[in-house]
């Protein structure tokens, strides 16, 4: 499905299917875009919501001067373009629009709110709407899930529902899990089938609810012209929205996530963001990046990391940008996706990935894979990848000759930066221009750093500890008020531990850990 060429405008070019008035202009583009069935199944999902959540409490109620992404998320629902009914995710040869995603986060909405769930992650009978509480206040809902549409509708359902998203690993151990689940105090576990039973049995160790995730509904490959019109959908979303206001507002410097840190200098830590720290670090990673439109990326990642939700997920919809989702790493089948995005005769596939995004052992193996193809296919995936229009590295160095030899074989030099759980991306490469090797670049745009020596004083020159000052920094380590003070020095700069030190142009270079 070609992307549109949407204005710019973030979240507006994807968001646009719902508003009431641009439907009614523009109902053939909508009928080629998404099947009527699609919308008749989208559509009794938001019966049910009006049928059973009249009186619930919204999370949001969207404003010009929002500062949440849930918030711009209703602001665009309701002003939107005409001609953005497109798909936004991919996943398992399937297409999801986000009339789809919407109505399936409705449904997340629903679960939560028929629960008597509290902030401090016990249940309680009191201040019930209709069916619960309707209003979260805070309380951490666990999201367990592969990589899929399922699991962005969950985050999505727990925002709307006023919650704060716990993603889960699927790779924790049963220790680490409950050790997570019981320091952030979840209240609901929202899982899908495959990890239903594991999930319900750790639920019942936290005292927390458990339920599976509602499945999203993909984008038929066929379309019945026969089926009723997707307007009915689209103003049932649009009314939905208007009535999810109240007086019960999100704030932006509200939590809205919480990741846990890898834990390697004692037990992880809940590391709490905010939703304006959100849309803020979305924005400058979109702005630093070029994300666009017309970008389509391959996402194998995880997803409880910064890397895998921010860089490429939550900032490329943001964007309006489509995101591919491969659950589980494949060499072949990474290689593969890009041959069939540019086949080695100058065309280009209307799902051509543009964008791919990954850590330095994923390229040594693509390049094991590589090493081990014959001529022609040799030749077929070296032509292809040089056509992405960008390739990025992170999490941890990227050694010297793995950046010369991925040069050598696609012709991409690697745009490496530099980020941490407590604030996302903070240093980068740039999109146009000189990226060195051995660097992580330099503050992204509206982030400062600033290196402190050990005796406390700053330098520009010398080596030293880097500090990070950003509107995307977290909020506080989860139920740790002393751990948090002690992480800041004077002026709100945070102390990342690393030791560092720039070059001559202002380009830092990573030594070590403090």
């Amino acid at each position: 499905m070609r992307t549109q060429a949407w204005g710019r405008g973030a979240v507006a070019r994807l968001m646009t299917p719902f508003n009431r008035r641009a439907a009614h202009a523009s109902s053939p583009h909508l009928l080629r875009a998404c099947s009527s069935a699609s919308y008749t199944i989208a559509l009794a999902r938001l019966r049910r919501h009006f049928t059973s959540s009249a009186s619930f409490s919204p999370a949001y109620s969207a404003r010009q001067d929002t500062h949440t992404f849930m918030e711009v998320v209703q602001e665009v629902l309701r002003h939107g373009s005409a001609d953005s009914v497109r798909a936004v995710i991919r996943a398992n040869k399937k297409s999801y629009s986000l009339v789809q995603l919407i109505a399936a986060s409705f449904d997340v909405y629903n679960i939560l709110c028929s629960k008597n769930m509290t902030p401090n992650g016990m249940q309680d009978s009191s201040s019930k709407g209709r069916n619960g509480t309707g209003f979260l206040h805070g309380a951490r809902v666990g999201i367990v899930a592969k990589p899929s549409p399922e699991f962005v509708a969950g985050v999505f359902g727990t925002w709307l529902s006023g919650g704060v998203a716990v993603p889960l690993a699927l790779s924790y151990p049963e220790a680490e899990l409950l050790h997570v689940m019981n320091d952030s105090d979840i209240s609901m576990v929202l899982s899908t089938k495959e990890h239903h039973e594991i999930m319900e049995n750790l639920s019942i160790k936290c005292s927390a609810y458990c339920s599976i995730l509602p499945s999203v509904t993909s984008i038929p490959s066929e379309i019945n012209p026969q089926e009723p019109s997707s307007n009915e959908a689209i103003s049932s979303v649009s009314t939905l929205i208007t009535e999810t206001n109240s007086s019960k507002k999100i704030k932006g410097d509200d939590p809205a996530l919480i990741l846990y840190t890898s834990g390697t200098t004692g037990k992880p830590k809940g590391v709490v963001h905010t939703h304006e720290g959100i849309l803020s670090q979305v924005q400058i990673l979109s702005e630093a990046w070029g994300y666009r439109s017309e970008d389509q990326f391959l996402h194998c990642l995880p997803l409880h990391h910064v890397h895998g939700l921010f860089n490429a997920l939550f900032a490329p919809l943001y964007s309006g940008s489509v995101v591919e989702f491969i659950p589980k790493f494949s060499v072949s089948g990474i290689w593969q996706r890009w041959r069939e995005s540019y086949p080695n005769d100058a065309s280009k596939s209307t799902e051509a990935i543009t964008v791919f995004t990954g850590v330095p052992t994923m390229y040594t193996r693509l390049l094991q894979g590589y090493d081990s193809m014959d001529p022609d296919q040799k030749s077929a995936s070296s032509y292809a990848a040089k056509h992405l229009r960008l390739m990025m590295c992170g999490s941890s160095a990227l050694p010297s000759p793995l950046m010369k030899r991925w040069e050598e074989v696609t012709g991409h030099r690697l745009l490496e930066r530099y980020g941490m759980t407590e604030f996302v991306m903070a240093l980068s490469n740039p999109l146009h221009g000189i990226r060195k090797e051995g660097t992580v670049g330099k503050p992204l745009p509206r982030i400062e750093a600033k290196i402190i020596m050990e005796d406390g004083a700053e330098t520009t020159t010398g080596v030293g500890e880097l500090c990070i000052r950003s509107p995307s920094l977290f909020k506080e380590y989860w139920k740790r008020p002393e751990v948090t003070a002690e992480s800041f020095i004077d002026g709100g700069f945070f102390k990342t531990g690393d030791t560092v030190t720039v070059d001559e142009e202002g380009y830092f270079i990573i030594l070590g850990r403090k």
